[in-house]
This record gives C-alpha cells, structure tokens and sequence, in this order.
C-alpha cells in the first residue's frame, strides 16, 4: 500500500495517524508525499476566492509532477500497488490517484467537507455549490472513504463507502507528559506582544488553540474566562492562534488578568505547550458543523495529559464521552462554571482519573482498527 497526495503531515498529522495505525496492524506502507505547503485555512480561502485559484493550481502541477515521477519509479522497483491512500485534504489529488492507479483500491481520507467547511466559514451561494461538487466528484473517485465520525460518513453521496476511523493523536503528543507542567516553550513572536498578568497561587492552567472558526466558538470560551475569573476563579489561560473570531475574542477578554496571546506555535512544539496546562479546551459552538465533529484537540489534549473540556454533542460524547468534560454547547455559564469546579484540586484529581482512562483508545493502532479490518476484507496487506 501506498500513501500519496500533497498532504503535510506536520501541519495536520492525521495522515501521520493513520500510517503509523496501518503498520502497527501489519500493513506495509509506502509514502509518496509532496506537501503542498498550504495550511487548511490558506486552502479553503484560495476556494473561496476564485482569484487566488492560479496560485493552488501552478503549485498543485509542480507538486503532481513529483508524485507522477515517484510513482513511476516505485512501480519500477516493486510493481503496482494494490491500495493507495489519499492523505487529507486530498480532494484534488484523489483524481490523479484514480488515473495513476486505476486497478488500486483507492482510500480517500475525507476528514473535511469542502462545501461543509466553507459554509461554517460564512460562504454562500455558487461557491458553496461548487464545492460541494469538488467533494461529489472526489469521493466518487474512491473505494473506500474514511470519515471522522458517523455524521460524516452520513454525509456522503453513498455511505456504504465510508468508514469511520476516529482522529486520534500521533504518539508524540504523549512525549511531553513531563514532571514539570508549567514549563514554557519559545514561541515565534506574535503579531500582537502577549500579554501576561500576575495570576493568583497556583490557579488552573488552561489551554485553547486553533483556528478561530465559527465552529470552535472561541466568543464562548471568552465569555466563560472573563466570568469565572471575575466570580473569583484562579485561572491561567493561554489561547493560541488566529481567525475570523479573534477579534472578538479578544475584545471580549479585555481586562481579563492571567490570559497570554500567542498568535502561533511551531507544530513540533505545541505538544509541549499544551501539556504545560491542566486543561485543553476543546469546541462550544452550535452550528451544524460544531455538532457533528469531534476535533483534533480533543484527542491531542487527551494524549498530552490534560483534562479536556468540550461540548457535549452526540459524537463526543458516543467517541469519548466518559473521558471527556462535556458542557452544552454555546453556554458559556456552563463552561465557566465547569472551569470554576475544576479550580478544586479533588475536582482536578478526579477529571485527570477519567481522562487518563481514554488515552489508551486514541492511539494509531486502536483509531485504524475499522480501516484495517475493511482492507483486510480486500486482501490488502
């Protein structure tokens, strides 16, 4: 088996995930990667706005060239592949994939609904239509298609196709379960200088990244730490990232002691970072998308050894419920007063227990299991 697209498995390790799972059941994989170089928000920008299309298009080419020539050589020296796996955000290079290997088993990863994506993102009209052709058009190109969660799967034009294999988180997010949890990692600098108050004695550490999209509901995240904070809540908070709702995340926390800006963290060492804190917060909105995910930080969280807060939607919960401190959606009363409980140290000690009874099940061997089995079934090996 190989795998093969534009992927960047550093940025986004799920295709990491996903290989290391595959071997671990035994399954030999090559790897023909060219990373495109693209982060997923510059991609989904570039589909909504038809001008910068020239730009995916002309480095696509270049990175396709790559992949053809890889992979004639590798036909070369072992002969056609029985299966190829499209690694994520594969929608375009799923087509090439079928041309090149036209009697493989194709595997599509399709972590991400283009359509679906734009549209949490405030896209409307032919835009949304169009992409939703693009996600129509490249699943049909594959056998098989893996989903996040069984909402997905349902998503798809034919579900029989689909198979739901959990995110997960690479092992190395379990490498910084280190003595010292308040240690600090060298960030490259931000567009806005941090800002750092005094906190009280040992307030609850609390962690959130991410891109700020409508779906991760950082408004509510900040409506619950400005509240707690001023009911008399210890807490130290560290938000990482950009996005559509900074601003208003920001604007909300004005004034708010004990909370650090980072606009970026390097990806090999936000594991670090994230282990550092007690908690790793996780999504609140409700919107269709925000109810049917079950996002990576949830299960990076998990694995660095954070307690991990998040909303209580029917995939969470069904994915990791037991494991997971679940509040309702959008309810920022709520979130404030879970990270309110959570500042007791027999409340911590207790939510620690119940996460640390999941990590186990978020591991690559244990998330590719379906994906496995269903090759198996293929007499792929």
């Amino acid at each position: 088996m190989i795998t093969f697209g534009t992927y960047d498995a550093a940025r986004h390790p799920r295709t990491a995930v996903l290989v290391a799972g595959l071997r671990a059941h035994g399954v030999k994989v090559t790897e023909l990667n060219r990373p495109l170089g693209f982060s997923t928000a510059e991609r989904v920008r570039m589909l909504q706005q038809p001008w910068r299309l020239p730009v995916l298009a002309v480095r696509l080419l270049r990175c396709w060239a790559g992949l053809t020539a890889d992979t004639l050589r590798l036909r070369r020296a072992e002969g056609r592949p029985r299966a190829v796996l499209v690694g994520y955000l594969g929608h375009f290079d799923v087509l090439l994939a079928r041309l090149l290997h036209p009697r493989a088993v194709v595997v599509l990863d399709h972590l991400v609904f283009a359509g679906d994506t734009a549209a949490d993102r405030g896209a409307t009209g032919l835009r949304v239509r169009l992409l939703n052709g693009l996600d129509r058009l490249a699943t049909a190109c594959a056998d098989v298609v893996v989903t996040d969660t069984e909402e997905h799967r349902q998503m798809l034009p034919d579900p029989r196709k689909g198979v739901v294999v959990l995110v997960g988180a690479p092992d190395d997010w379990r490498a910084p379960l280190v003595e010292n949890r308040t240690s600090q990692v060298e960030t490259r600098p931000s567009l806005v200088e941090p800002v750092e108050t005094p906190a009280p004695t040992t307030p609850l550490s609390v962690v959130f990244f991410g891109l700020y999209t409508p779906l991760q509901g950082a408004p509510v995240i900040a409506e619950a730490v400005r509240d707690a904070v001023a009911a008399g809540a210890p807490l130290r908070v560290t938000l990482v990232g950009t996005g559509q709702d900074l601003a208003r995340t920001r604007e909300t926390l004005a004034g708010t002691p004990g909370v650090t800006w980072h606009d970026w963290v390097e990806p090999g060492e936000l594991p670090a970072l994230v282990a550092g804190h007690d908690v790793c917060l996780g999504i609140f909105s409700d919107t269709p998308k925000g109810l049917r995910v079950v996002p990576n930080k949830v299960y990076q969280g998990l694995a660095a050894g954070c307690v991990v807060v998040t909303s209580d939607t029917p995939p969470q919960r069904r994915t990791l419920g037991e494991s997971l401190e679940l509040v309702p959606p959008a309810d920022a009363a709520a979130l404030a007063a879970r990270l309110t409980e959570l500042t007791d140290p027999a409340a911590l000690a207790a939510a620690q227990e119940r996460a640390s009874e999941g990590r186990d099940r978020i591991r690559p061997q244990a998330v590719t299991e379906p994906l496995a089995a269903e090759l198996r079934r293929r007499d792929v090996r």
